[in-house]
């Protein structure tokens, strides 16, 4: 069964950072992808199932746009459910890395 896939990004690190600790302790999820967008952005990624992802992304928003100093947040997407083609182009699959973290 596919996993849902939540994308937030922010300007700044500890915006990102902030993100992603909210994500992780609001829902099931997993981070499997993070990386540096442009001019300073950064996007984490997560997945699991919708019913996880969702709240874990509201906390996510909530939590990158009061991150200090100056927390932004850029832009955020949820993809309820992502077909395979998706998974097979984009970073967004697990690893070998995130493997041992992701929820079943």
């Amino acid at each position: 069964m596919p996993e849902a896939v939540g994308v937030i990004e922010t300007l700044g690190f500890p915006s990102v950072l902030a993100a992603a600790d909210a994500m992780v302790k609001a829902g099931r999820v997993t981070i499997v992808h993070y990386d540096i967008a442009e001019s300073g952005e950064q996007i984490v990624v997560i997945r699991g199932p919708i019913s996880e992802v969702r709240p874990a992304m509201e906390a996510g928003i909530e939590a990158a746009d009061k991150a200090p100093p100056n927390g932004k947040l850029v832009t955020y997407y949820v993809v309820p459910n992502p077909p395979e083609n998706v998974e097979s182009v984009l970073p967004i699959h697990y690893t070998e890395q995130v493997e041992q973290f992701r929820w079943m």
